[in-house]
């Protein structure tokens, strides 16, 4: 059996639907040595590296760079030459079909259509258009949790075709033991930040990066040297944090620290130096940041909003992010939150809850039945 995997994100910065793909067919190869998987990507030695344990991974190099003429020529091309049993596309699969292949497509999310102020009316259409056509003409439909699944029912009224669910996991070096200390000195040392609120995302409105840095600047006196670094290359243009960020005095962004396309190596030593972890985003498909902080023992505040209404065992700091006053006491609260075994607990609910063996399983039913 031989399935094919468009992977091509696996070439572009970290976002959840990169970590999707990488940690699924991690998994997914060690559990079925006996299965090929091919990866189609743009030739890359970090990648290679990365997948090199399993023998049952191999790549294929893309020469095209445009996603469209891929989409329409190389990959459709690809599939019939190696008579792929399955092809695995996230969101958008190829208007050009082989007969004898299977084809499964994973939408993540939908969010566009719930939050319309958001995106741009061509955003919105584009992908209405491909993601529906894809909905409908997959051989089998997935996403990634049942808010998502049942946005996607809705939307694009999918009555005669199950939606399977793949969660989002964790990775196991997220429940590893480590030292706190010698984290917090590889990041000050190498990045220069010390004692920070940490927010892993991509730089978008929905993320709500201007609510946390307008919380962070009304800090209490007693967290005034607190530090704020946000990790994520900006995906649109977020006018509202660009309108805070310019507001800054001197002293205020030396506390501020704003990075992006940090290695995957990079951003678990940014995470286990963190001394909070914040996820104040408006709407999420998922939301595996907050899971991988938590999976650290890292005190997570986080919103309630969408999908991430499952993540109820941050409770007390899963909130309405709408409520300013409530998010910024909750952040001052639990820059001083010290109950080990709240952490303990969170993090083994994370790793009974959210494992790569069970999106795994599911994917080894598809090809099974």
């Amino acid at each position: 059996m031989k399935i094919f995997v468009d992977g091509y994100l696996l070439n572009k910065e970290h976002q959840g639907t990169k970590t999707y793909i990488r940690e699924l067919y991690k998994e997914f190869a060690k559990q079925n040595p006996e299965i090929s998987i091919f990866i189609g990507c743009f030739k890359d030695l970090e990648i290679e590296k990365e997948f090199s344990e399993f023998k049952n991974i191999q790549f294929v190099y893309f020469k095209t760079s445009s996603r469209v003429l891929r989409m329409f020529f190389e990959i459709p091309k690809i599939i019939s030459e190696y008579q792929f049993n399955y092809a695995h596309f996230q969101y958008v699969m190829p208007f050009k079909t082989t007969e004898s292949c299977k084809y499964i497509v994973t939408i993540h999310d939908i969010l566009f259509n719930d939050f319309k102020h958001y995106f741009s009316s061509l955003y919105r259409f584009k992908r209405n258009f491909l993601f529906k056509y894809s909905a409908k003409k997959a051989d089998f439909l997935l996403s990634v949790s049942n808010y998502s699944k049942e946005r996607i029912k809705e939307y694009y009224k999918i009555y005669n075709k199950d939606i399977l669910i793949t969660p989002n996991g964790v990775n196991e070096d997220y429940f590893l033991d480590y030292n706190k200390e010698e984290s917090e000195n590889y990041i000050k040392n190498k990045f220069g930040a010390k004692d920070y609120i940490l927010y892993v995302s991509r730089i978008e409105p929905r993320k709500n990066q201007q609510g946390l840095l307008s919380a962070f600047l009304e800090l209490d006196e007693k967290n005034k040297d607190v530090e704020l670094v946000f990790i994520g290359v900006k995906s649109i243009n977020n006018k509202e944090f660009d309108v805070v960020l310019e507001k800054l005095n001197a002293e205020q962004k030396k506390r501020i620290h704003i990075l992006e396309n940090i290695s995957d190596k990079d951003l678990l030593w940014f995470y286990k130096g963190a001394k909070i972890f914040a996820y104040p985003t408006f709407a999420e498909g998922f939301g595996i940041p907050p899971l991988e902080a938590g999976a650290l023992k890292i005190p997570v505040l986080s919103s309630n909003k969408t999908a991430m209404t499952d993540f109820n065992f941050f409770s007390p700091n899963l909130i309405d992010i709408n409520n300013f006053d409530l998010f910024k006491k909750r952040l001052n609260d639990i820059l001083d939150y010290k109950d080990e075994s709240h952490l303990n607990k969170i993090q083994n609910m994370i790793q009974q809850r959210y494992s790569w063996k069970k999106s795994a399983e599911v994917l080894l039913y598809i090809l099974r039945n």
